[in-house]
């Protein structure tokens, strides 16, 4: 499906363009003042793959952006792809740019006979706030070994010489590696992608739908949990034990992951977050504007929808709303839930 060609012309959603049915997730509240609201959609998928929660249009096809990794990840490593954990780990990740980050992009490549110049993706300073600060501090520029998806695609790379692909030309959809990777989306997800376009980083991206995406990390999830020799539970069981090479220190998926054994998450850009759990349930949100406050609050409602102890998950469930260098306020999910009557103030 061709995407609509835009520019600084339009002014309006092209015609015929369809707005999912987001509804309130979060809110900001300040002195007791509702100051803003993110909308969205979300889903906690039972472990029988029945939906147990969902709030807004979970059937909406949204773009995963980087919570595709995972599924990427399984692919290659069903190509034949054999790292060490925490470089697998790497392969699945959004990193901050940190040294083991960087190192670790540059250990696939040596591993493989490759060089920096072997990648095609987008140049960016690290993710990481410290991590930016350090690298510029040090005279660092914007490459493709500090943008976050360096250790995808190095092992995307990796694959290639692997199998005797060219490396040359590995992000074109029509490359058997990127082939690969379609299927095994849809075999994950058991959903054909509604539409296709292009990732931050330059990789194919599909359109799937909250349903689709939860049960691929559950099915990732499970297979970790089981160990049974899987891909899903090589790439699972590396996230788990490497949590810190899937984001970074200070970042809420790390901090999930430690805090929730046996968890699988992974957020991506535009306020999407997904969790799976080793019963093979899992949880997926889409926070309509985009904005990345709002993920885990929402995902952490819907572990609770989900029976999940979520009280070690108090410390990234909310936010401080500030005023004059006190709080004054929280960053709280609404009971989205059971909400479709109710007014947002009354539903907090």
């Amino acid at each position: 499906m061709p995407s609509p060609v835009f520019s600084a012309a339009h002014t309006a959603a092209p015609a015929g363009l369809s707005l999912p049915q987001h509804t309130p997730l979060v809110a900001a509240i300040r002195d007791g003042l509702v100051e803003s609201v993110h909308y969205g959609s979300a889903l906690a998928l039972a472990a029988d793959g029945s939906v147990a929660a969902s709030a807004g249009d979970h059937l909406a096809p949204f773009y995963p952006r980087s919570a595709l990794k995972p599924l990427q990840a399984v692919a290659m490593v069903r190509a034949g792809l054999e790292l060490p954990a925490d470089l697998l780990a790497l392969a699945a990740a959004s990193h901050s740019g940190a040294a083991a980050h960087r190192d670790g992009a540059l250990r696939i490549l040596e591993l493989h006979g490759l060089a920096p110049t072997d990648l095609e993706n987008s140049t960016d300073l690290p993710y990481g706030t410290a991590e930016q600060e350090d690298w510029l501090r040090t005279g660092g520029s914007a490459t493709q070994i500090t943008q976050n998806c360096s250790g995808k695609h190095a092992a995307m790379v990796a694959t290639c010489v692997i199998n005797g692909w060219p490396v040359q030309g590995y992000l074109d959809p029509s490359h058997p590696l990127q082939q690969l990777a379609a299927r095994t989306v849809t075999d994950l997800t058991g959903e054909e992608p509604a539409a296709v376009s292009t990732d931050g980083c330059g990789t194919p991206l599909f359109a799937l739908t909250l349903r689709g995406m939860a049960r691929a990390f559950g099915r990732i999830a499970q297979a970790a949990a089981d160990d049974d020799g899987s891909p899903e539970a090589t790439v699972g069981l590396a996230m788990q034990q490497h949590p810190g090479m899937v984001a970074g220190d200070g970042r809420d998926v790390t901090g999930l992951m430690r805090l929730l054994p046996g968890a699988v998450a992974k957020d991506g850009f535009e306020g999407v977050q997904l969790v799976g759990l080793p019963d093979g349930s899992a949880v997926a949100v889409k926070i309509s504007d985009g904005g990345d406050r709002a993920r885990m609050p929402a995902t952490v409602r819907l572990l609770e929808a989900l029976g999940v102890d979520t009280e070690p998950l108090a410390g990234i469930a909310t936010a401080p709303v500030m005023g004059g260098g006190h709080e004054v306020g929280r960053l709280l999910a609404t009971d989205f839930l059971n909400h479709l009557s109710a007014p947002v103030n009354e539903a907090l």
